[in-house]
């Protein structure tokens, strides 16, 4: 009887555990409906392993932050379409931490979650490049250009001032991101460990710190470094069990001086080029074909992983493009359009490289690739009549007193333009002289123009001519062009940095009138046809209405220099010395009915009227 009772107990048993383990069973089915499949990314010797099992990365790079959201999906399917399996996502910390601890990750394209997520319904893998600083010819390499308002601050170091605001980045980020891991259901397989750190700096103890940020803050996947795949650089960019990605690794023997470096990680090409940047002032970049499809051959036959940077650049709206310089007295801005002759165009159109590099990779693949989505739709607009609306000296306010000129950072503003104001007292003409002008300014004398000065070069000196008033006054009207994103000259604030001299006296006692030339700004501009100045630094306005709306290019060849903005959107920037006079306006930017566009430029007197075309050149 005790047998027959422990045998009945023990069946009873059996069927609660079968029961639980249904429940358990069921549970599990239910999130791993919701989460995705889980899978295991890791480091090998010398491959990428998903699962176990050996994976080629075969990447194409994407900025949300550079994409309108209405076009994130298209974007993306394009990239599938041209073969690859993974999208690389560099995310801008300035462009989400819209003030010193306000965070933005729903408005518009913020979203940085929401644009993962369509890479996973879209069946592709991500490479998490969060920086906190990633370069990128964006302004201030994504770095808040806020942290400037700190006169003695030290970057891309453990500076305590920075590391601070570095850790409430890491500390919001990764709860948006964190769950879209591939150990959760995600699709993010590795995070970058900040950028090309080899080519600025050696501070090793960095690199760990950001590393053991992101891991306290619930980061589990691999991490990985990228940098020049040269000795010195590899050296110092990269840490110990990070994968070493190299800006680029085109050949052998790139491939070799990673293993030499550290023979117990995979390598792969974290930046393959199959475009280039472009500087107001140059030609078009615009890079043979038959170099990027020599490398791509190299990575595909020998089974290297990669991300072709970019697959698809997009568009520096607004005021978010950066600027490069290698000495003291250089300065190159970046121009609007980031198409970066990438085989994906700035409107998301495929190109010929782009059906190139597709048959290529079709050749290698075993996974079928499927054929591009459909184009978005372009039109072109009847030629816009503008008229003179306002001008910057229309639209002042109050100003700020100042013993000597200070930068924009200084006064809470990280773009646009300040008005510095004097009068001349002592010295009344002669040879002035800027120390230093970041970037453009247009120097006023009585309300007369007398020149411009550019911050390229060093010559920033004007001759001011004799005047019968017994206290000139002097304006100076500086515009910020993009905070330098490379390199050792990034420390870059913008407006009067220093001081002004007339014959070698410093003049003092100013007035600065901030313009930040934001939504703010731009939507409270108070009319005012009349123009003073000479006719400088005007508002100029049209109308125009659409049945149907598309992408277009606003054509800017009439005018000089300046801002566009359609629909209260900042298109960018525009400029006479070229090479980009069209300014990309994305469908959701237009609407059907009546629309507006406003041109502010700095140099030019009256109106133009304006064209548009279905392309950027």
């Amino acid at each position: 009887m005790f047998w027959q009772a422990a045998g009945t107990l023990k069946q009873l048993h059996t069927g609660m555990k079968k029961v639980a383990f249904l429940i358990f069973f069921f549970i599990s089915c239910i999130a791993g409906h919701a989460q995705g499949s889980r899978h295991i990314f890791s480091l090998g010797k010398s491959d990428f392993l998903m699962d176990g099992k050996p994976f080629q990365i075969i990447s194409g790079e994407l900025h949300p932050a550079r994409i309108p959201k209405e076009y994130w999906k298209h974007r993306i399917q394009m990239t599938k379409a041209m073969g690859c399996n993974t999208i690389a996502v560099y995310v801008m910390w300035n462009d989400l931490e819209t003030a010193p601890g306000k965070f933005d990750f729903k408005t518009g394209n913020h979203d940085i979650a929401a644009f993962i997520r369509l890479c996973k319904e879209e069946g592709m893998w991500v490479l998490l490049r969060p920086g906190p600083y990633v370069c990128a010819e964006w302004d201030f390499g994504g770095l808040p250009a806020s942290l400037l308002k700190i006169p003695d601050l030290k970057i891309r170091c453990r500076d305590p001032r920075y590391m601070a605001a570095v850790t409430g980045y890491v500390q919001h980020l990764s709860a948006e991101v964190a769950s879209l891991q591939c150990t959760n259901g995600g699709p993010i397989v590795m995070v970058q460990v900040e950028n090309e750190y080899g080519s600025y700096g050696n501070d090793k103890e960095y690199l760990e710190t950001l590393r053991n940020l992101w891991i306290k803050n619930g980061i589990r996947v691999p991490f990985y470094t990228a940098d020049g795949p040269t000795p010195y650089m590899l050296e110092a960019g990269n840490i110990k069990g990070a994968a070493i990605g190299m800006d680029s690794g085109g050949d052998q023997h790139a491939f070799d001086e990673a293993k030499k470096w550290n023979p117990d990680v995979p390598a792969f090409s974290s930046e393959t080029y199959p475009g280039w940047l472009t500087h107001w002032g140059e030609k078009w970049a615009q890079p043979d074909s038959a170099g990027i499809k020599k490398e791509l051959e190299f990575l595909l036959s020998h089974k290297k992983s990669f991300n072709l940077y970019v697959i698809h650049g997009g568009t520096n709206f607004g005021f978010t493009a950066g600027a490069n310089a290698f000495s003291p007295t250089q300065y190159q801005p970046d121009v609007t359009s980031y198409d970066y002759d990438a085989p994906i165009n700035e409107q998301g159109l495929p190109t010929p490289k782009y059906f190139m590099l597709r048959n290529l990779i079709k050749k290698y693949v075993a996974y079928t690739i499927p054929e591009p989505p459909a184009a978005i739709p372009t039109i072109t607009i009847p030629e816009i009549s503008m008229k003179a609306y306002s001008s910057i000296w229309q639209n002042l306010g109050q100003p700020v007193h100042s013993p000597q000129p200070v930068p924009m950072e200084a006064l809470d503003q990280n773009q646009g333009l300040l008005l510095y104001r004097t009068k001349l007292i002592g010295h009344k003409s002669g040879t002035l002289k800027i120390w230093e002008p970041h970037d453009y300014a247009l120097v006023f004398l009585n309300g007369k123009f007398i020149d411009t000065v550019y911050r390229d070069g060093g010559k920033w000196e004007v001759k001011l001519p004799k005047t019968d008033v017994a206290d000139p006054q002097l304006d100076i009207l500086v515009e910020g062009m993009g905070h330098i994103n490379f390199a050792q000259f990034m420390i870059d604030r913008k407006g009067i940095t220093d001081r002004v001299t007339l014959n070698g006296m410093t003049l003092m006692n100013w007035d600065i009138y901030k313009a930040p030339l934001d939504a703010s700004y731009i939507k409270n501009l108070n009319p005012s046809a009349g123009t003073t100045y000479d006719g400088k630094a005007t508002f100029f306005k049209g109308s125009f209405s659409l049945d149907q709306t598309g992408d277009t290019y606003f054509d800017l060849s009439g005018y000089k220099k300046g801002v566009v903005y359609v629909n209260g959107h900042n298109l960018g920037r525009y400029w006479y010395i070229g090479p980009q006079y069209r300014l990309y306006c994305p469908a959701s930017w237009l609407k059907k009915g009546q629309n507006e566009i406003l041109v502010l430029d700095l140099l030019q007197n009256n109106p133009a009227n304006i064209s548009t075309a279905a392309s950027l050149y």
